[in-house]
């Protein structure tokens, strides 16, 4: 018993942990002003310009941390706090949005299957768990298989999306610097917004892989005492 109240301790740990980061990081950096003085809207112009893709707008949206990269309207989004403010904070995370838009200008091949498995994870995640514990109360072990392979798609999608954010963040950097949006003593600074950034997502893919292997091993168990 004490053994499965650590576990989901550490499943409700480990994103609000993550959580906790990225708001303490953007809340400091987000009163720190860029030297550049680019508001966060300039800053994607700025590189999507520099990158040819004038094709790609720059709006704001409501909400804090709402900043998204749509392809199908082929916009940046930024929160209004970071459209138009001129903070570190701001300029980094319109540089990693805008890292998204350069992946989809490249048809980069992670974001491409990411894509294609947006269907199979929203199916999986509305119905995986509901599969799942039919065949634990039932006592059926394929039903409980087909719950956890439900699960799996959702999980790699998950998993998926830790190289596409990681290389958008690594765009990002490579982008503020070269394009001069930042000084060399700000990159210390505006790395520390996109790892706490990139921290959420590493939690998501964590939390989903344990919870999937504890089915999996659940399912185990079931066949052996078959």
């Amino acid at each position: 018993m004490g053994g499965f109240l650590i576990y989901f301790a550490i499943l409700i740990i480990i994103p609000l942990w993550a959580q906790m980061k990225v708001k303490s990081a953007y809340k400091k950096y987000s009163q720190v002003p860029a030297s550049s003085g680019m508001t966060g809207a300039q800053v994607a112009r700025k590189i999507l310009d520099d990158n040819g893709l004038y094709n790609v707008t720059v709006e704001p949206v409501q909400g804090q941390l709402t900043d998204h990269y749509d392809p199908r309207a082929k916009a940046v989004r930024l929160s209004e706090q970071n459209y138009y403010g001129h903070s570190v904070a701001g300029a980094a995370v319109a540089a990693h949005e805008v890292g998204h838009a350069m992946q989809d200008a490249e048809d980069y091949a992670f974001l491409r299957f990411r894509h294609t498995l947006v269907p199979v994870a929203n199916f999986g995640s509305n119905s995986a768990i509901f599969v799942i514990l039919a065949g634990i109360f039932l006592d059926l072990a394929n039903l409980l298989l087909l719950g956890i392979i439900f699960m799996a798609g959702a999980v790699l999608f998950q998993v998926v999306t830790l190289p596409v954010e990681f290389n958008a963040s690594s765009r990002a950097m490579e982008q503020i610097v070269s394009v001069g949006v930042i000084r060399n003593n700000e990159e210390r600074e505006t790395k520390k917004v996109l790892d706490a950034a990139a921290l959420t997502y590493v939690a998501a893919a964590v939390v989903a892989v344990m919870e999937l292997m504890r089915f999996v091993l659940m399912y185990i168990g079931m066949r052996s005492n078959d």
